[in-house]
């Protein structure tokens, strides 16, 4: 199994279980999340409570949640929003602090097709949601995730040279 890592802080947010695709020159990975339902499962075991003693309302009131799975797995935080100006400000702090972290052959790859990768978060930036991983550190890379027209399951995105992979 594949983990990957923020780079900069170490939090898991990743791993190959979900699949994604590369979009944006390969600097941005697109990833699907499901809705799943935890908590209370309703099971029919056949048994009828009322001829074996027992009462009807016996069971555990448990109550079902549903959660995104990419959310739930790597334990991801949900961020307030960014206006335009903050998402700037961030990528901006985001790639000084990533670019030292990387090989040379990667920071001139990712020095080159960034900027465009920025410009296609900015040109969704209204219907982003931000997350950050467990340790929700300050310099921490954001995870977005967004509806794509007619879907009922989120996008997410991430920077793809933000992530260390980690062979489990």
């Amino acid at each position: 199994m594949i983990v990957y890592h923020d780079q900069l802080t170490g939090d898991e947010l990743l791993s190959d279980s979900f699949p994604y695709k590369e979009i944006e020159n390969e600097m941005l990975w697109e990833v699907e999340g499901k809705w799943i339902v935890q908590g209370a499962v309703d099971v029919d075991i056949g048994a009828n409570p009322s001829a074996e003693g027992g009462e009807e309302d016996e069971c555990v009131e448990e109550e079902a949640v549903k959660v995104v799975d990419i959310v739930d797995t790597f334990r991801l935080q949900e961020q307030p929003p960014f206006d335009k100006k903050q998402f700037i400000t961030y990528m901006k702090r985001y790639i000084k602090l990533l670019t030292p972290k990387l090989d040379e052959e990667k920071q001139e790859v990712f020095k080159k097709h960034i900027p465009e990768a920025t410009k296609f978060l900015l040109s969704k930036i209204n219907d982003l949601q931000f997350f950050v991983g467990e340790g929700m550190h300050d310099d921490a890379a954001l995870v977005f995730a967004y509806y794509k027209e007619g879907a009922t399951d989120p996008t997410f995105i991430y920077i793809a040279y933000g992530l260390k992979e980690v062979k489990c």
